[in-house]
Order: C-alpha cells, then structure tokens, then sequence
C-alpha cells in the first residue's frame, strides 16, 4: 500500500453490533492520569465505582455520562446549479443574455453529536460535523438549545472544538486512551439518524489502526476499533469505558461492513483541542515524500520495471516513491529510488512508523534520516515545514 506522506461525515469512510453486557464483572483496569489540560479545558477526576457483582454498569454510566453528551445541529449555505432549462433556446430567445435565474444557493443540514469537557461550555466533536458551518446550535439534554462558536478544527485528526455561552455545565471524565486494550467495554452515546440519547454497547475490538488501513489515509490518527454501534450522527459523541471516562471521539464506520466502528482516541482529541484553545489552529511537521513498505514483492515487482535507474539492495525499509516539489524532502538530497532505514536513529520498516516519528517532531526541527541508495548507505538531514492544509 502506497503512503502519501505530506509526512509530514458520522461520515461513512463513511466518516461517519452491538453486544448487549454479560454477567460477569465489567473490566476496570486502573487508569493512568490524563494530561493536564488547564482549566480551559477540564478533564473531571469522578470515574464511577464499580464491584464485581455490578451487572448495571451500563445504566450507571449512561446516567452519569449522559447530561453531558449533547446533539450538534449544523446548517451549511451551498451553491447550486442553476437548472438546464434556463439555458435553452426558448429562454434565450425571449430574455437573450438577461434570463432570469432563480436563487442558487440553497440551506444544507446536518446532525452530529459531542461532549461537553469544561463547566464553561467547551464542547469536543469532529471537524466533519462543523466543517464548513455557516450555523452551529447546540441541544443540551435538559432541551436548552445554545448557539454554538466554532473555536476551531483539526481535518486531519477530524476533532473540532465549539464554544457556548453557558455557565455551571455537566462535563464528562476524560480517561487516557494509552491504556485501553482490546476485550475492554465500549459504550457509545450520541444521536445516530436524529435519535437522540442512543446507547449502544460493545467491546474493543483494536487499538492503533493506521488511517490507510480503513481508506481515510489523509487523517493523522491511530483510531480505535469498536463493535459498539456507530451510525450516522455518532459523529463527535463519546465512546467510553465501564468507569464511564471518554477514551474516544466517535468518528467513521466503514460503509456496508457491520460491527467495524472507530473512534479518534480521546489523548489525540485533547492534545489537539488545547491547541486549538491556545492557537486557533493545529501545525503538523511533514517531510513531503510519497512511500511504501519495502516487502519482497515490492521489490521483485521494481526489478521488473523497464528503465530502472537505481538499485534497491535492501531487504526492509520505507521506499520513496515520489518527492512533492518545494517540499523539505525535495529541498533536501532525499529522491525517489531511496529506502529510508532509520530517523534519527530508530529503525524503521513499515510506512506508519516514518509518519509517527515525523509527527512527534515540530515545526523547523532538524531529522536525520538514513537511506540506502545503490547499496550504500547515507545519513541526510531534513529540516521539517509546516504541513500545508487546504481549506
């Protein structure tokens, strides 16, 4: 699978079954602290108890949780065309070059869901729901609707922040979603199809699920796998644990495929939100290069090519397929043919390990990366720019 790496709605990638809880008792690990995110953006220490013999876990959550969840209504002006019609001969021959057209523009809705993490009325959701928004309210549970900002959003993680004029909110619990692990509980609430408070249950089904492994290989993020329902107008609501902490963002169902829900995890979602809160907008470091795993097909199928003008000796790695003009990769001596081997000294050999390293970089810093080419090896240093994102 090729890797375009400008390394640097619920859509059904889909952008945008459930089991019911068993008896046996929920599973509770012992959750590490979240990061502090200042009071902007509060992250609620009341993770609900659980027993063994507690087989309502589910209702207990729900409960707690639910206060908290709101119903995102969106609506969008958008251009269209004006009819065939109007351009016909008949037209012309009565109005010539002055043929009356009639509006083309028409009001497009839209229906998501979020959470509401700060008493003040900070509110997480997906940058899907309120891309592009030209209105934004906001549906509390208790049926107050409020107008709703948008602070800011992130297309490549699809994680949006909204803010609204309200005092002494509920909030939910932010967990940390480096600790989940498949087998745990998921519960997802949201709207999903305009039905408001809808809770479905589930399990984890996985954890770091590159964005090219489920066809939206333009995002940033290792999303989390659930079989818990997510339909449309998911998008944005919580997906939790049995403790009743968000350890993600509801996001995308894969279209036609049943019980394949995912999810942004809730450690991206915060980290990008304090961005927002503080910046406005998010940076992305990126190096500018399309890639591929080096497998033995690759490449026996490059050996095969006519007009091959360089020589791939090694057996693993990152090949570049293609540098972005003007990018640092196209700047710097990196080139097509290469096979990069290790940034900055740690080994790689899948295509997602060179983007995950990228991204824990910053804007401006300095990566050394160390390439094959023609069965030598050499060490470049690339200075990495700021990811361009198209509005």
């Amino acid at each position: 699978m090729t890797t375009t790496a400008f390394i640097g709605s619920c859509s059904q990638l889909n952008l945008n079954q459930s089991q019911p809880p068993s008896e046996s008792s929920p599973d509770t690990p012992e959750s590490a602290p979240s990061p502090n995110l200042d009071s902007n953006l509060e992250s609620s220490s009341r993770p609900l108890e659980r027993t063994p013999e507690d087989t309502n876990f589910v209702t207990k959550v729900v409960d707690e949780v639910s206060p908290a969840v709101v119903r995102v209504n969106v609506k969008r002006v958008v251009d269209t065309n004006v009819p065939e019609f109007f351009n016909s001969p008949f037209f012309e021959r009565f109005f010539g070059d002055s043929i009356p057209t009639p509006p083309q523009q028409r009001v497009q809705q839209g229906l998501g869901s979020g959470f509401i993490v700060s008493s003040d009325g900070q509110i997480l959701t997906n940058a899907h729901v309120v891309d592009k928004a030209d209105q934004v309210a906001v549906v509390l549970r208790d049926g107050r609707t409020f107008d709703g900002t948008v602070v800011g959003e992130d297309p490549l993680t699809d994680v949006a922040v909204i803010q609204i004029d309200a005092e002494n909110l509920p909030t939910v619990a932010l967990g940390n979603s480096d600790q989940v692990q498949p087998g745990q509980w998921a519960i997802a609430i949201g709207n999903p199809l305009g039905l408001n408070e809808t809770v479905t249950v589930g399990v984890i089904s996985a954890t770091g699920r590159p964005s090219s492994a489920i066809g939206v290989s333009d995002k940033r993020v290792e999303f989390i796998q659930t079989d818990a329902a997510i339909n449309p107008g998911n998008s944005g609501g919580p997906l939790l644990n049995a403790r009743g902490e968000v350890i993600a963002i509801n996001t995308a169902i894969i279209g036609k495929a049943e019980g394949l829900g995912f999810a942004v995890p809730i450690n991206t979602g915060k980290r990008v939100a304090q961005e927002i809160m503080e910046t406005g907008e998010v940076q992305y470091p990126y190096i500018g290069i399309r890639m591929v795993t080096l497998t033995p097909e690759v490449k026996q199928r490059l050996e095969q090519l006519p007009q091959q003008n360089f020589t791939i000796t090694a057996d693993s790695g990152v090949l570049i397929v293609e540098t972005v003009d003007g990018s640092p990769a196209s700047k710097s001596r990196l080139r097509p043919g290469d096979v990069i081997l290790a940034i900055n000294g740690e080994t790689v050999e899948q295509s997602e390990e060179v983007q995950r390293l990228v991204e824990q970089q910053s804007v401006g810093d300095q990566i050394t990366v160390t390439i094959e080419r023609n069965g030598e090896t050499e060490e470049i240093t690339v200075e990495l720019e700021r990811l361009p994102v198209e509005n």
